[in-house]
């Protein structure tokens, strides 16, 4: 089993969610990220190298990206953000990646 642990800017993100929102994307964390976060499935990929993180669980709406240290059986949630068509907001923010 992994440990996940969020960033300073991940907590912040999760404040700016709505309590049902926050529900939604820890139930994805729990589901998704605990067991097997590096193998790629439909709601989790691989990015290309950015600036924010190597992962992306797709949960309802919702995108968490995050890093696996698979030595210390951790994942590191980086950003929080939202889909909004074709785009993505992290804090408020439209994100390229």
């Amino acid at each position: 089993m992994f440990k996940v642990e969020f960033t300073p800017e991940a907590v912040e993100d999760m404040r700016l969610l709505r309590k049902y929102e926050r529900r939604r994307v820890i139930e994805g964390i729990e589901n998704q990220l605990v067991h097997q976060p590096a193998q790629e499935t439909r709601n989790r990929k691989k990015l290309r190298p950015n600036k924010v993180a190597e992962w992306e669980l797709r949960a309802d709406k919702f995108r968490v990206f995050y890093d696996i240290d698979k030595e210390n059986k951790v994942v590191k949630i980086e950003a929080v953000g939202s889909k909004k068509g074709s785009k993505l907001f992290i804090r408020g923010e439209e994100y390229q990646l």
